[in-house]
């Protein structure tokens, strides 16, 4: 492992206008949070900031799989806005600061990449990801159970759980055998149904379950795949909206049948999203 002072990479171009740019806008977010400040920011603390950050990162993930790389720009400077604003607003209270949070993913980058830092060799992918967890593990005392965050969404945190259960072979041996078990727990919402809405909320929660388990089984991201078709539902809901207001109508204003014909027309005119992931 390299010493701290040693920590010199070939230069990167760019690299020295990007140092500069940073230290600038460290620089802004300072007097943003200083009395000739801005009175939003000075009033802002990290509790508050929290869901600009959730918000911030789904905005990024938007962009990328829109492939709208323009738009990636300013979305990766928002995210990156909250980063120096929680490592601001820490530095003031004598926390930490911004300092301290590039010197730790660093050291955290060359202690996990032994192969590039260090005298490790590896041939695969796998064999890194092995390599990781036992870093974890070992020398950084992460401990081996199901380490889910509190405030991870639902299926982000269904999908974790499955994978560290399949780790030790608690798992379904293909996904047809797990599309039958989604077959049992329809019937059994069927049958919850009306009972209670504690039960019927549990047997959803397994629906959602299996099916995030179907999907990782298939190799597919379940958050990815329900945003595809979350996206391609508004874009011909919206072709819906639009033709009703361009036959003289609205379309809250039309028969459940009217809408039907509309939605199959959608169908037809507004094609699936089918942009390969890059």
């Amino acid at each position: 492992m390299r010493n701290p002072e040693d920590r010199r990479m070939e230069e990167t171009p760019g690299a020295a206008e990007a140092g500069a740019l940073f230290d600038e806008l460290v620089g802004v977010m300072s007097l943003l949070r200083s009395p000739q400040g801005c009175p939003w920011d000075r009033e802002q603390s990290p509790e508050t900031l929290c869901r600009h950050i959730i918000e911030e990162a789904y905005e990024t993930v938007e962009a990328i799989e829109n492939g709208d790389w323009k738009h990636l720009a300013e979305e990766l400077g928002d995210l990156l806005l909250q980063i120096l604003f929680q490592a601001q607003i820490a530095a003031e209270f004598n926390r930490f600061n911004i300092s301290d949070v590039i010197m730790e993913i660093t050291d955290k980058l060359e202690r996990r990449h032994p192969h590039v830092f260090g005298s490790e060799k590896v041939e695969t992918s796998e064999q890194v990801a092995v390599n990781w967890e036992r870093i974890k593990r070992e020398k950084e005392g992460k401990t081996e159970g199901c380490r889910i965050v509190a405030g991870a969404p639902g299926l982000e945190a269904a999908l974790e759980i499955q994978k560290h259960a399949a780790k030790v072979g608690f798992d379904w041996s293909n996904a047809r055998d797990v599309l039958d078990k989604l077959a049992e727990e329809t019937g059994e919402l069927r049958e919850a149904m009306g009972r209670s809405q504690e039960a019927e909320e549990r047997e959803i929660g397994d629906i959602l379950f299996t099916t995030v388990n179907i999907a990782r089984h298939l190799g597919v991201d379940p958050s990815r795949a329900l945003r595809r078709t979350n996206r391609e539902f508004l874009t011909r809901y919206s072709y819906m909206e639009n033709e009703a207001v361009r036959k003289g109508t609205s379309i809250n204003k039309m028969t459940l049948t009217e809408m039907d014909e509309l939605w199959e027309e959608a169908k037809l005119r507004v094609p699936e999203s089918n942009r390969e992931e890059r």
